[in-house]
């Protein structure tokens, strides 16, 4: 985006939000202009609706029955898309035979609505979901957001547009079979894409009805199904993006061409913050198929007729950078940094029985996606095309238009799949895309593809923040909680204070101390961080009371009954109360995140000589309600993989300013022979829906760590895993 119209932005953001809405008895209040006249965010359609029998802003019919389903999210491997048009067609009634589902395009009219709903949710009355709905549809436009993260998909767009858009479409093709037939609506109904009358025996296909429904008005609050009939969803429907991963046909940012497209591989100033001194150009220039060296404020970038040509040019080149006084800067400094700025441990109550104490440390961690970052550019003029795989394809666009001084409506981006996201595509972690709109600028018009090594994406991420935290807590006569407190460094608002545990007196403050190294949303963001906090020090709770960790646990649960069902479900898969051969233990974790409760327990066995091997993962979900199933139990168990990577061998360490960590050799994640059976169980409850992306990350270190120390005696404290000898004398 220009950056004339990002000043605006920021100049305007403050004012919108005290102007546009405010908190009003715990719900979020837009004043647009009066309720009733608010328009509905599935009105926002084409010009041409009519015409192409588009119902609502999500909903296509055309004559040959198909129903198309434009999703405004991206497919990242979570089934997005598939669940998402689950929803719709459900309230719909349409034949999930006759569904197509698209990604919606980059354009404004198709920017994010609902994220703020996923946080808010039902605390807006109901009277102003309208309101609320367009008025965040009309910020989102103006910050251009179409982003997919925070597990918002199916609790922010899925409950409150894909669901109304669904049943909106419906009752206009009611209406429209209702005129065709001459009878009432609701003496019509819609089943399997079609329109019947009982009464007189007529019906016609949503196929025939579409260009006469789409010129009905759009309802703003239509009914919606009765949960207990549902027929599709919480089902196990193909997803649709599976196939064509199978057969290579699936095009992600990394298999992307055009005919005389250019290849550009770049070398990064390895410090943050550092900036391109020199480098002499001639030795790349010289070989074979390179097109030209080009020299950026912080890169130096070699361009060529392949990747291969591009990659082997920029090995002969030696760029100097400097450091931007940040060469000193280690893990190490980091840390003592965190530890002074956390001070002393909280102080406890002179009443205490037992006092206990204790620090918990965890590195900066890559996000690793398999498919490294990657974009392709062309610049012509005053326009550019961009063809990436991004977590917010309005938002990439921005980027692109700002680092080639355009209007954002004069570039055109073309999300592709994504190889992984995890937060490492989201919004503010754009610079590949920057990179190659630069490089691209250079060789204009000729096509740019900039492809990362995985040295660059190791090197140059936003990493999941480090952290440390010190807790203390009190403990009465009878071992039961009286006071918990923590100081923590390394980001959060709050997480590690909310326990659901009945304790009367819980406490919990950030003590940030600044470092340069640059961060970014990680899966589970960081709540990765402080449930493993958490969880670590309440099982050091029930150890120092002499309580079982699962029982201490939920005899603290009484006043939050779906943690306690999670709790009690999980113990029973896992057999808890059952006697373990020596060096096996069990160890339980519980948490909340993104509006969805999972506990675990972790089964592991340490050998006499230390060698750590994690049996069996049983995971209970509390995620009020999912649509497909076989996904839903997907997300747990990938969540789970992905928590025990980071715990087990996952870290990313500084030294001299600088990522130590260069590849998979020494970035490390856990291996296929490495993987526990999981099982996933689901409580279905009726609270609003959660996500569930990332909440099967934050309970696994703390469940691993916990059952490490139920096996060895050995209590875990920092991450990860890999640093600590196991081995029991």
């Amino acid at each position: 985006m220009p950056k004339a119209k990002r000043s605006a932005m920021r100049r305007w953001t403050r004012r919108a939000f005290i102007g546009a809405g405010s908190l009003v008895g715990g719900g979020f209040v837009l004043g647009i202009g009066g309720v009733i006249f608010s328009p509905s965010r599935h009105s926002v359609v084409s010009a041409d609706a009519e015409e192409k029998g588009e119902l609502t802003t999500w909903i296509t019919v055309t004559p040959d029955n198909l129903v198309t389903i434009l999703v405004p999210h991206c497919e990242m491997g979570q089934g997005a898309l598939t669940g998402l048009a689950m929803m719709a067609v459900e309230e719909m009634e349409a034949d999930w035979g006759q569904v197509r589902i698209e990604e919606a395009p980059a354009l404004d009219m198709y920017a994010n609505a609902f994220i703020l709903r996923a946080f808010v949710g039902d605390a807006v009355p109901a009277p102003m979901g309208r309101a609320v709905d367009y008025g965040s549809y009309r910020l989102a436009r103006w910050f251009g957001s179409q982003a997919t993260g925070g597990s918002t998909a199916v609790r922010g767009t899925g409950h409150y547009g894909m669901r109304l858009a669904g049943a909106a479409a419906k009752e206009m093709l009611l209406e429209a079979a209702a005129d065709r037939f001459g009878v009432a609506a609701s003496d019509c109904a819609a089943t399997q894409s079609r329109v019947t009358h009982a009464g007189s025996g007529q019906s016609a296909t949503f196929g025939e009805l579409a260009m006469a429904a789409a010129a009905k008005p759009v309802p703003s609050s239509p009914d919606l199904k009765d949960p207990e009939t549902y027929t599709l969803r919480r089902t196990s429907p193909p997803r649709f993006d599976i196939p064509p991963k199978v057969d290579g046909s699936a095009v992600y940012g990394i298999d992307f061409t055009l005919p005389g497209m250019l290849y550009a591989a770049v070398d990064i100033a390895p410090v943050q913050g550092g900036m391109l001194v020199s480098v002499d150009p001639a030795p790349a220039e010289a070989m074979p198929g390179v097109t030209r060296v080009v020299q950026l404020d912080e890169a130096v970038a070699v361009v060529a007729d392949s990747y291969w040509r591009a990659r082997v040019a920029l090995a002969a080149l030696t760029p100097t950078y400097d450091d931007a006084g940040h060469g000193n800067v280690s893990s190490a400094s980091i840390f003592a940094a965190f530890d002074e700025s956390i001070g002393e441990a909280p102080a406890m109550p002179d009443e205490a029985a037992q006092v206990v104490t204790a620090d918990y440390r965890v590195p900066f961690l890559a996000h690793a996606t398999m498919e490294p970052m990657v974009a392709t550019v062309r610049v012509d003029g005053d326009r550019a095309e961009v063809w990436a795989g991004v977590q917010d394809p309005l938002n990439a666009r921005s980027v692109a238009a700002d680092a080639l001084d355009l209007d954002p409506d004069q570039v055109h981006l073309t999300n592709l799949l994504l190889g992984g996201g995890y937060g490492r595509r989201l919004p503010f972690t754009f610079d590949y895309v920057d990179l190659a709109a630069r490089i691209a600028k250079v060789m204009s018009p000729t096509p740019v593809k900039l492809v990362w090594s995985r040295e660059n994406d190791i090197q140059h991420d936003y990493y999941r923040p480090a952290g440390m935290a010190r807790f203390a807590a009190a403990l009465d006569a009878d071992g039961r909680p009286l006071k918990v407190a923590c100081h923590y460094a390394g980001g959060g608002d709050g997480e590690s204070v909310f326990m659901p545990y009945a304790i009367a007196d819980k406490q919990a403050d950030g003590r940030d101390a600044a470092h340069p190294i640059r961060l970014g949303a990680w899966r589970s963001v960081l709540n990765s961080q402080h449930g493993f906090f958490k969880e670590s020090f309440v099982d050091e709770l029930a150890h120092a009371a002499g309580k079982d960790p699962y029982h201490f646990r939920r005899d603290l649960l009484d006043e939050e009954p779906r943690f306690r069902a999670a709790v009690e479900k999980v113990a029973a898969m896992a057999d808890w109360d059952s006697p373990l051969p020596e060096g096996e233990g069990r160890g339980i974790a519980v948490c909340e995140s993104f509006g969805t409760i999972v506990a675990q327990v972790a089964h592991v066995a340490v050998s006499r000589e230390g060698t750590l091997r994690v049996r069996h993962v049983h995971a209970v979900a509390d995620c009020g309600d999912y649509v497909n199933l076989d996904s839903a139990k997907a997300q747990i168990e990938g969540g789970i993989i992905f928590g025990l990577s980071a715990a087990m061998v996952g870290e990313i360490t500084i030294a001299k300013g600088r990522v130590v960590q260069t590849n998979f050799g020494d970035h490390q994640m856990i291996h296929l022979a490495d993987a526990p059976d999981i099982s996933v169980e689901f409580i279905r409850s009726d609270t609003r829906p959660g996500g569930l992306g990332e909440p099967g990350v934050p309970p696994i270190a703390a469940a691993v760590t916990n059952a490490i120390f139920a096996a060895t005696g050995i209590r875990v404290r920092d991450l990860p895993i890999k640093h600590h000898d196991l081995a029991r004398v």
